[in-house]
């Protein structure tokens, strides 16, 4: 999938691989891979600046745990994130729907 393809949903997709709890890094890209069934593969350069400022808009709060016996800054979603994640989904069906509408060969219900 071409890189380009994914910007402007980073924040949305990061948000949601946090939803069911924290994670770090490498799990946060792990799982965006996996659920993208290998689509998708975020570099490590372009994932922890999108967590950082995710943090600072306070959308994410982090804190050092150890994972596999070395210490790992785990992010999880604050309110605010779990809100934004809720306009980033609402947001995300519309645009989908507006751009399948128009892209479908056969529109439903109009004549051509």
């Amino acid at each position: 999938m071409r890189a380009d393809a994914v910007r402007g949903h980073l924040d949305a997709m990061l948000l949601s691989v946090l939803e069911p709890g924290p994670r770090h890094g490498y799990a946060i890209i792990t799982a965006v891979q996996r659920r993208s069934g290998g689509a998708l593969e975020l570099r490590t350069g372009t994932v922890y600046p999108a967590l950082n400022r995710l943090e600072r808009l306070g959308l994410l709060r982090s804190r050092w745990q150890p994972v596999a016996d070395r210490p790992r800054r785990c992010y999880e979603l604050t309110e605010a994130g779990r809100r934004s994640l809720a306009d980033a989904r609402s947001t995300w069906q519309e645009f989908t729907a507006t751009v399948g509408a128009v892209l479908d060969l056969a529109p439903k219900g109009h004549a051509t």
